[in-house]
């Protein structure tokens, strides 16, 4: 099995997801293209101590990007919206 910290690589923090929080109470977080969603819910619960409710992923496809002559593509990542039990809380989203 993976590490944890492998798992989640890091929170989504911009608009989108801050008005999504506000509303449905979901948080988002870039996670590793491989894992699925029972190891990233798995994750979140051993990292932040709280009980998930449901995961939802998202693959983000890379994109092509030039500089010049020269192209190339960005990495293919994967985002997954959590959607925590009543009353659980994330602090790191809290006071955004």
């Amino acid at each position: 099995m993976k590490e944890v910290y492998d798992i989640i690589k890091s929170p989504i923090i911009t608009e989108k997801s801050t008005a999504m929080h506000a509303t449905t109470g979901a948080v988002a977080f870039w996670v590793d293209v491989r894992a699925s969603k029972t190891e990233i819910k798995a994750a979140v619960e051993k990292i932040f101590n709280v009980k998930v409710e449901s995961v939802n992923t998202n693959k983000v496809p890379g994109k092509v990007k030039r500089l010049g002559k020269y192209e190339g593509k960005t990495s293919t990542r994967k985002k997954a919206y959590i959607k925590l039990k009543e009353g659980g809380k994330i602090e790191f989203f809290e006071g955004v």
